[in-house]
């Protein structure tokens, strides 16, 4: 989408909703915000004060929230807007036979100004010749907070999924970085693409039979309704998988697996997961299972090359832009040090936001904060980094402490030497961590994020 096409789609939700046209301060607005101007650039251009075209820049973002069907913010216009221009061609080139004028966007609310949104969940479609029911329980999916620009990991996604048919995916990162945020985002974009979806919270009270008899339920139950005449046969799950498009997502996936274990080790009572797991790799089918946790399986990581039907995304942190667009939403003014704040805090959101109410609520300033090389860890992020690293086993702890002790990166004849620890024991906790997000690797050389190695400092 370039900028003109932009502006044209933005003036056209604007006037559906409003009667009116963007008017100069709102063009420029969006013009500015496309090309990753901040307010107060923007407040420049237009000689009025930064307050004032913030205030309008949030009335604009309330409007075409509305319209979307989704929280817009000045950090996720441009990929919002992307998104909504591939739904359009996405579902065009999937329903020949209607005009684009008649397209329903992304399920929901989704849609392009003055055209109903006439293709529900659990209703046909109007194209006789492609005629299906779709099917969604989405009762346990959060509510889409925040979204922040992560347009090449949604595409990233949505190509290993519609284009790669891609059977098993698992989104990783460290707490707060974002996986579940993104993949609301990714179901909200592709959920109608199949017959059915679901979205499955694992936490200990569940088991797998349970889990796996509430989805064969919600797919048999289902093929009633289509067919109210036939009374078929509950068949087992990887039946259901080969005979329907399905997107199934499991959330909270390190709920499956031991603490105080090297990553990914499962549970006695979660063992049958595994063989799900490995069923779903083996066997052909059309449907995928998207796996959102802090850990994934250990046999997910073996697979990296694009013959695979399996994949791997393990999220880092925001851009500066966007990390910038947080420190603003909670208050903070623009300063020269945000960009330093975001690199300590490496643009986890859940890790600045914390920060940044605590800056508020003492009245101090970044620069204050930055004077030296000390982490400034809330009591709230504290509480998020023991929940994680109580996980971890011995060995994996003995390595964050040679670690934290450390100023610089180290390589593995460092570690050897400082720490009493055989070879073979360093590298499978080295990869434990690493599947982690707990340490970075530069070529050789191993390290702890700053934020880890002042809360280990502080053990």
């Amino acid at each position: 989408m370039n900028l003109k096409e932009m502006v044209k789609l933005a003036d056209d939700m604007v006037f559906a909703k409003t009667g009116k046209h963007l008017n100069d301060l709102q063009e420029k607005i969006l013009r500015g915000t496309w090309q990753h101007e901040d307010y107060n650039e923007i407040a420049k251009d237009v000689n009025l004060s930064e307050a004032r075209v913030r205030e309008v820049g949030m009335e604009l973002w309330q409007s075409l929230s509305q319209e979307l069907g989704e929280k817009v913010s000045k950090s996720n216009f441009r990929s919002a807007m992307e998104r909504l221009q591939v739904s359009i061609y996405s579902n065009v080139a999937q329903e020949e036979s209607v005009q684009i004028n008649s397209v329903n966007i992304c399920g929901e609310a989704r849609y392009p100004p003055n055209i109903p949104n006439s293709n529900l969940p659990n209703q046909e479609t109007s194209n006789p010749q492609q005629t299906k029911t779709l099917h969604q329980d989405l009762s346990e999916m959060p509510e889409l907070g925040d979204f922040f620009d992560r347009t090449p990991q949604l595409q990233t996604l949505t190509t290993s999924i519609l284009q790669q048919h891609s059977r098993l995916i698992a989104l990783t990162g460290i707490s707060g970085i974002g996986k579940t945020t993104l993949a609301v985002q990714l179901v909200q974009q592709i959920k109608d693409e199949f017959e059915y979806v679901i979205w499955w919270s694992i936490d200990a009270s569940r088991t797998p039979d349970e889990f796996e008899h509430k989805l064969i339920q919600f797919l048999a139950q289902s093929e009633k309704l289509d067919s109210p005449a036939t009374n078929p046969k509950r068949l087992p799950l990887i039946k259901y998988l080969q005979k329907h498009r399905c997107l199934i997502v499991l959330d909270d996936l390190h709920n499956l697996f031991c603490s105080g274990e090297l990553a990914g080790k499962y549970k006695p009572e979660s063992e049958s997961y595994r063989s799900l797991f490995k069923q779903i790799e083996k066997l052909s089918h059309q449907s995928c299972f998207l796996l959102i946790g802090w850990e994934q399986p250990r046999e997910v990581t073996k697979f990296k090359n694009q013959t695979t039907p399996i994949r791997t995304l393990q999220l880092k942190g925001l851009d500066i832009a966007a990390g910038r667009e947080i420190l603003r939403d909670c208050g903070l003014e623009e300063s020269d040090n945000s960009e330093a704040l975001i690199h300590r805090y490496e643009g986890n959101p859940l890790w600045l936001k914390s920060v940044a109410t605590l800056i508020q609520e003492l009245g101090i300033g970044a620069t204050e904060l930055l004077i030296d090389d000390s982490i400034l860890l809330p009591e709230d992020l504290k509480d998020v980094l023991q929940q994680q690293y109580d996980r971890t086993s011995e060995l994996e702890k003995q390595v964050m402490s040679l670690l934290a002790r450390e100023n610089q990166p180290v390589n593995l004849a460092k570690l050897l030497e400082k720490g009493q620890i055989s070879s073979s024991d360093l590298l499978n906790a080295l990869q434990s961590l690493s599947r982690r997000c707990f340490i970075e690797k530069q070529e050789s050389l191993y390290t702890l994020p700053p934020v880890f190695r002042q809360y280990i400092k502080g053990l």
